[in-house]
């Protein structure tokens, strides 16, 4: 007997339940809003305080716009295709155990049926809207696209379809198999539900109103295959070949695979055809004939085919096959990547240099550094750091100023407000946010000397009295500071409220007095435009929110004056204001007309150029200094590269400002339409900050790996690879990260004048010899890439081979070892290895660190090694070792000069005193324990900064050096 199934055999919720769920359910909602609503606020505010008011309007209403448009139809077609569905519903269906089982569903869904309906059409309409939303860059650079002026050598479009259009054109077609792959599960679900489709019982298994309606959802669906085998055409142009591994469509691709897709188009056609035919035949035979057919020719002419022609034609001839498409792939990739018109110049280093040369070469040997900036941040934050609290960013950077009509490089580093390093009564919520809210100070150091202890000469920054040094003279009159505060840097982290209520005394730490002591300090009150305006209650509550802080709303510190500053990081303000861009890892601090400026390099990217070689900027732009002060890149893969923008940041405001640096780039062109013209002109820019720009890092990272391999430009020679070069690893530490590159003022040969060059060595790709020197530089506000290519059976040896050869020399060994036989754990600490060309030949110029095993021990400059050909010479300066490695002046051996005082230093704690030898004694030991001496002098000197027992202890050290040498029988 059959069981009756009525509304009471399905289980029903309680009203209790049923309103517990809804006020769970809108608390829910109701705190999700709330959180969303209270981010979004917080980034309006700040948006408009920066004025770039506008990029956030445009970004989220494109959002909206697309989250709606997106949602709203995919929840059309979804619910109306369900309704459908449920109208062709059989009046009858045959009695059968399957039908039965299905009864009670169909009970409890029918009278609810709009209310299901609906919940579904929301959940795919909020999915949907959510995944269209995320795609608004795609959608902006679709409908603003500017040309590129460029064709792709096989079908002849402009570059901008394939950079611009082909990615939207893609998501589309994605978000159409979406909806449809979506409409046939819901049909099959509700005609199965309903009786329409069924897997048992007598009779058809499914009714016609079914095969009508999956017919059409079918032809729908082979219909969008079809238009997708006709983008894949285009889309080969940015594929990798599977012979040569070269992005760009290859042989196989052209010969092959492109006939196959033009085949497989036309079948699909035919087949979706088929498939709309049946909606009045409304048989199973034409559609199941449609997809056999369908899926044969996938395989076989789209899969089979292409694979046996490459295998067996194209493969056993690959060089010649080939050919063109390499050809393409360089030309391509060298446009892209703008290393096209690299200036490739023949260098066959000489090992004996010319006298004549060698006095030509002083430009670069008188601005030889001598200073790491990777080295030296704790140097510049023992000796200038004054308070616990203040800090340098752990990689110092490299500017350049004309100073007494000459052009220098130094290192300069903003000291900045750590609150990571507060203490104590600090870190109570006022004090880290009301009091210590900046740091104070541009900090600046000649790269090229140092003092007679081995310290930086510092020109800029003191909190004091001014530095009295005749070169802090001459930088002080060349570059005049008027606001050292700093209130936007690398390391502000943390959100900071300035202002003060009218009558108020200052609460913000400026600095200390000039006494120094620690309870004497001038305090100030921030009066720059930057920050967001608590000036009302609801800013109060909205920020007391985003950052989870009720001092915001009980605090007195909080008056009508307080202003909130957040986002402070340069690089994130940039990223923030113009998320088109991608920013480059290490920002530096200048001065420009007054101010602290840190200025930022900035990148239009994309991976959709056609016949151009894809790259990550993770791994392209990583080397030994990532993580130490300089950001990781994401990873992300890209073909196209330009340095479009020159951002600047101040330091004291927070104004961030935009100007166009390449005029030509498309991107650019596209992205300023967008946002309406946010970069400025480059006509806008100060000469003062023009001044200031250098070849950006980590775009000469990635063209230096793309030169590697692509100064080759003969597709035979290309498919050898027997010339590709690579980038060293890091001679100078541990691991196999690659050797950065470094700033340097050098006269490069062939140039007039000295410039300020970021340069980088490569060498041979199966061998360590020197290959190349790769130059970056600015001429006459162009940007200028060369390549100073040696001999390839060159045996000039590369940073891996001459820095053991130096290191190794005897005299050199045994001087690095007496640095560290102390009995203080003093170590010697490598500054980075420069490569220059100097005389015909190439410079090796190592600066050499001494750091005491204290707890508060920093490095300071100890000697100079270099090398030229078989020569190798270490001295206390550079002067002096380049003397001594060419045997004849090359640049004036001027003294250091003394160590410069510090009203804030300690007395000094007693020393050990060098031994007397004995008259009968050993020389040479008692030489040895002079050395232990003086080095323990030497730490004591450093950790309490005691720049006069430093020099003393330095001398001593020297001395005794030199009688173990002439003990020794090594001494000249």
């Amino acid at each position: 007997m059959a069981r009756s199934f009525s509304m009471s055999s399905v289980p029903m919720l309680s009203r209790r339940t049923k309103i517990i769920a809804i006020v769970v359910g809108l608390i829910i909602a109701l705190l999700i809003a709330f959180s969303v609503g209270v981010n979004t606020y917080v980034d309006w505010l700040w948006f408009k305080e920066v004025g770039y008011g506008g990029v956030f309007s445009t970004m989220m209403w494109t959002r909206i716009t697309l989250f709606a448009v997106f949602g709203i139809a995919m929840a059309a077609i979804v619910a109306a295709n369900i309704i459908v569905a449920f109208r062709l519903r059989p009046d009858y269906r045959p009695m059968s155990m399957e039908q039965q089982s299905l009864e009670r569903y169909r009970l409890a869904l029918t009278p609810r049926f709009g209310l299901v309906v609906g919940a579904v059409a929301i959940i795919v309409g909020l999915i949907a809207g959510a995944s269209a939303q995320g795609k608004w860059q795609t959608w902006l650079l679709f409908w603003n696209s500017e040309p590129f002026g460029v064709k792709d050598p096989q079908y002849g479009k402009d570059l901008s379809f394939y950079v611009f259009e082909y990615q939207f054109w893609r998501f589309l077609l994605s978000m159409g198999f979406i909806a449809i792959a979506l409409c046939i599960i819901s049909a099959l679900m509700v005609h199965y539900l309903y009786g329409g489709l069924r897997l048992a019982g007598r009779g058809p298994r499914m009714n016609p109103g079914v095969i009508a309606h999956l017919s059409v959802l079918l032809a729908l669906f082979v219909g969008l295959k079809a238009v997708a085998y006709y983008l894949d055409r285009y889309g080969m142009l940015t594929t990798r070949g599977s012979i040569t591994k070269l992005d760009g469509a290859a042989a196989v691709d052209i010969e092959w695979l492109l006939p196959a897709k033009n085949i497989l188009l036309w079948i699909a056609a035919l087949c979706a055809l088929m498939f709309a035919v049946n909606v009045g035949i409304r048989k199973v035979l034409l559609p199941s004939m449609a997809l056999v057919l369908l899926l044969v020719s996938a395989v076989v002419v789209g899969g089979i085919v292409p694979a046996l022609a490459n295998q067996f034609s194209i493969k056993p001839s690959a060089n010649e096959r080939e050919e063109k498409y390499i050809q393409r792939n360089i030309e391509f990739t060298r446009k892209a990547y703008g290393i096209e018109d690299v200036k490739l110049t023949p260098y066959n280093a000489t090992t004996t240099p010319d006298p004549g040369a060698i006095s030509a070469a002083t430009n670069t040997v008188d601005n030889g550094r001598v200073l790491d900036p990777a080295v030296l941040s704790p140097t510049f934050a023992q000796l200038q750091q004054v308070r616990p609290f203040y800090d340098f960013n752990p990689q110092l950077d490299i500017a350049r100023y004309e100073v007494d009509g000459q052009l220098r490089d130094y290192i300069v580093g903003a000291r900045e407000m750590n609150t990571g390093q507060l203490s104590g009564n600090q870190t109570n919520w006022i004090n880290r946010h009301t009091v210590y809210t900046h740091g104070y100070g541009f900090v600046a150091a000649p790269a090229n000397k140092v003092d007679n202890t081995g310290a930086p000469i510092f020109v800029s920054g003191a909190l004091g009295e001014e530095f009295t040094s005749e070169d802090a003279k001459a930088f002080g009159s060349a570059v005049q500071i008027k606001q050292p505060r700093i209130y936007y840097g690398e390391l502000m982290k943390d959100y900071s409220i300035v202002g003060k209520a009218d009558g108020a005394k200052d609460r913000e730490f400026d600095r200390p007095t000039a006494k120094g002591s620690e309870g004497e300090q001038i305090n100030t009150t921030y009066d720059g435009k930057g920050g967001v305006a608590l000036d009302s209650f609801t800013r109060k509550l909205v920020f007391a929110a985003h950052f989870r802080e009720k001092n915001f709303l009980l605090s007195s510190a909080i008056n009508e004056n307080s202003k909130v500053m957040y986002v402070r990081d340069p690089r994130s303000r940039v990223e923030k204001v113009a998320p088109f861009l991608k920013i480059d890892a290490d920002p530096y601090p200048a001065v420009v007309d007054g101010r602290v400026q840190w200025i930022i390099d900035a990148y239009t990217t994309s991976n959709a150029y056609p016949y151009a070689q894809r790259t990550s900027v993770a791994d392209a732009a990583v080397d030994s200094g990532t993580g130490r002060g300089t950001a990781n890149q994401p990873d992300a893969d890209i073909n196209y590269i330009r340095n479009s923008v020159k951002a600047t940041v101040d330091a004291y405001d927070g104004t961030v400002s935009l100007y166009t640096w390449d005029e030509t780039d498309p991107m650019l062109k596209t992205w300023n339409k967008v946002f309406d013209g946010i970069v400025k002109d480059k006509s806008e820019m100060p000469e003062d900050l023009v001044s200031q720009l250098r070849y950006p890092q980590d775009m000469f990272k990635v063209q230096r790996k793309m030169l590697a391999n692509y100064h080759v430009d003969d597709p035979q020679g290309f498919f050898g690879g027997q010339d590709f070069w690579k980038v060293p690893d890091d001679p100078t530490r541990s691991g196999d990260a690659p050797q950065p590159p470094y700033y340097v003022v050098e006269q490069l040969p062939g140039a007039d004048n000295p410039n300020f060059v970021l340069s980088s060595a490569l060498t041979a790709a199966r061998r360590e010899n020197l290959a190349a020197l790769v130059n970056g530089t600015y001429v006459d506000g162009k940007p200028q890439l060369s390549v100073l290519e040696l001999p390839g059976d060159s045996g000039v040896p590369g940073p891996n081979q001459a820095q053991p050869k130096m290191r190794n020399d005897p005299s050199v060994r045994r001087e690095l070892n007496l640095l560290t036989s102390g009995t203080g754990g003093s170590q010697v600490v490598y500054g980075n290895l420069l490569t220059l060309p100097v005389a015909g030949g190439l410079l090796y110029v190592e600066p050499i660190y001494v750091q005491s095993g204290g707890q508060n021990a920093y490095p300071l400059m100890e000697r100079v090694l270099v090398s030229f050909g078989d020569k190798v010479a270490y001295e206390e300066t550079l002067a002096k070792a380049l003397n001594t490695l060419f045997g004849q002046p090359v640049t004036d051996e001027t003294e250091p000069p003394p160590p410069q005082t510090d009203p804030n230093q300690p007395t000094p704690t007693p020393t050990p005193s060098p031994s007397e030898p004995s008259s009968d004694g050993d020389e040479r030991d008692a030489a040895v324990q002079d050395i232990r001496a003086a080095l323990e002098e030497l730490k004591n000197a450093q950790q309490n900064r005691d720049f006069e027992g430093i020099g003393r202890a330095e001398g001593k050290l020297d001395a005794a050096i030199k009688r173990y040498e002439e003990a020794d029988g090594s001494g000249s």
